[in-house]
């Protein structure tokens, strides 16, 4: 599964410094997540989800469909 933070975070005409101002994650973290470096805690998912509003399961983009 890939997260889908930046589609859905540049869909809502969001910069990754306004993101991470809504959200209080660092915005290097944010990019390591956009650029799947690394792995976003279910908090980190929450909190972003929140923040974008959009549900936790619209981040996600399945390989199977």
């Amino acid at each position: 599964m890939q997260i889908r933070l930046w589609e859905m975070r540049t869909a809502k005409g969001l910069t990754l410094m306004e993101l991470a101002k809504k959200s209080g994650i660092g915005k290097s973290t944010l990019n390591n997540i956009e650029n799947g470096k690394v792995s976003p805690t279910l908090f980190q998912l929450e909190t972003i989800a929140i923040a974008l509003e959009v549900r936790i399961t619209d981040l996600f983009e399945s390989e199977y469909k």
